[in-house]
């Protein structure tokens, strides 16, 4: 799973017999500070309550995980910043994509960047209007991005309690089948995509079959093209 300022619990996940994965980050774990404190205290109470709606509603069981997320997050906003986050589960053929904010996820097909998430930009025609119907709006000033009230940068989040009237924490759930033609795939958070597009990345981890090595030379690149933002990186492959 990764995250932005804060990401939140990990739905229950199984991992294929055909995948690995590993994670980069320059400042740590693959989710924020703030992600720490809420996995170490929360995950176990999360995985007992999901785990069995899991296998019959694999979408409903991740949407409920999200929720339940932001509502802890929202309690604890002292330790808690707001941040987005975008999960992958892996069962068997089965792939399970999850999103909100602005953290990506991008497969491998056939040698191809294939983004699986949606960046949840606040100008964006269905993030505005719902923005707007909601009482926000969505501010346009010269030389930054939009920006929901003039304040924050992504149309969905977690947390936030200034914004919670204007925000949706409601995932957006995409669901795969694994086969032949998928090689693996990155999920990011937009201090990469920011300084890289999707086929760069994708071109960059092909020629890498190790995933930790793979990671780590996405982080080092996105550094070194100076991004200015958090950098977290995860590189999931499957093919043995």
């Amino acid at each position: 799973m990764i995250g932005g300022q804060a990401a939140g619990s990990q739905p229950p996940s199984a991992s294929a017999s055909c995948s690995s994965s590993s994670s980069s980050s320059p400042s740590g774990p693959a989710a924020g500070g703030g992600a720490r404190l809420h996995r170490s205290k929360r995950r176990p109470d999360i995985l007992d309550m999901l785990m069995p709606f899991f296998w019959s509603d694999p979408q409903e069981a991740i949407k409920n995980a999200y929720s339940s997320t932001n509502k802890y997050i929202l309690e604890n906003s002292k330790q808690l910043g707001p941040g987005g986050s975008t999960a992958i589960v892996v069962d068997g053929k089965d792939l399970w994509i999850a999103n909100i904010g602005d953290s990506r996820a991008v497969v491998c097909e056939r040698g191809t960047a294939n983004q699986l998430t949606v960046d949840h930009e606040p100008h964006t025609t269905n993030e505005r209007k719902r923005i707007e119907k909601q009482g926000g709006f969505v501010s346009t000033f010269p030389g930054d991005v939009p920006r929901v009230n003039g304040q924050l940068a992504v149309a969905r989040a977690f947390g936030d309690q200034s914004l919670k009237a204007h925000l949706s924490s409601e995932p957006d759930v995409k669901h795969i089948q694994i086969n032949s033609s998928i090689e693996f795939v990155i999920l990011a958070s937009d201090g990469l995509w920011k300084v890289m597009k999707n086929q760069e990345a994708i071109d960059l981890v092909k020629s890498t079959k190790d995933p930790q090595t793979a990671a780590k030379q996405l982080t080092s690149e996105a550094l070194g093209r100076m991004s200015k933002d958090d950098i977290s990186c995860i590189v999931i492959r499957f093919r043995c």
